[in-house]
């Protein structure tokens, strides 16, 4: 398995190293960091088979991706209490139709 290790993208300096776990978990975890960024993060499992080439393209587009993410504008939700509430129940499957209204009689 590869070793900690360091590379650029972007302007961005990304620190990459696995981390054995530390509760009585099995798995090794990618940890990676990223200069000018506070928070670490741990997206996928270590393998056996990781190449610096293959962790580096899939830490660059995860964080791509949380970025994009991040920018998002913030989706409005309804209240649990609201929901369902204001809205028509589609027609069931089989069931008639409703009759159009009828026009107004006009008197002459």
């Amino acid at each position: 398995m590869i070793g900690e290790f360091e590379f650029v993208d972007d302007g961005r300096t990304f620190t990459c190293k696995v981390e054995k776990p530390r509760a009585p978990r099995t798995e090794s975890w990618w940890w990676f960091g990223v200069s000018g960024d506070g928070h670490r993060y741990a997206p996928f499992q270590a393998d056996s088979k990781d190449t610096q080439g293959s962790v580096k393209s899939r830490i660059v587009a995860y964080y791509n991706e949380h970025l994009a993410r991040r920018a998002a504008p913030a989706m409005q939700r309804q209240h649990w209490s609201q929901r369902g509430k204001g809205v028509t129940p589609a027609a069931k499957p089989g069931a008639p139709a409703a009759a159009p209204a009828a026009a107004p009689a006009t008197t002459k």
